[in-house]
């Protein structure tokens, strides 16, 4: 790992890299950084980078900026942040995080069952997983 960029292979920096390239024709990195309400708009390539973490008062900012689901960027924001016991407590006290994505699939799933409340069997675990492949 390069000391210098320690939060480099963190699942955060890589999509917020990728996130910038796919906006690039509509916004510059300057303008998200600008948007998502960095002083220095620098601070975002280092984030991107991995030289700095995402601060967690500024997940909401970045995600409008970057037109994502701000509960998926605050869950990579917390394992960025590598502090285990702040996403037991947040979890402890809100639940798990949820995004608006898991939330269309929850309730196709009780469509599906028409509201039976099913049980995750072997089965449909296995139908899951092969929907992704695994």
């Amino acid at each position: 790992m390069d000391k210098s960029k320690p939060h480099a292979e963190t699942r955060l920096a890589k999509f917020v890299a990728k996130r910038i390239l796919e906006m690039r024709s509509k916004k510059s990195q300057h303008d998200i950084a600008v948007e998502a309400g960095f002083i220095n708009p620098n601070v975002l390539s280092m984030i991107k980078g991995g030289t700095s973490k995402l601060p967690l008062d500024r997940v909401s900012g970045l995600a409008k900026a970057l037109e994502v689901d701000a509960k998926y960027l605050f869950r990579l924001t917390l394992e960025q942040q590598g502090n285990e016991t702040t996403a037991l407590a947040i979890e402890q006290i809100f639940g798990t995080i949820v995004t608006q994505n898991e939330v269309a699939w929850l309730h196709e799933i009780r469509e599906a069952s028409s509201h039976a409340d099913p049980s995750l069997t072997q089965r449909a675990r296995a139908a899951v997983r092969g929907v992704f492949g695994k």
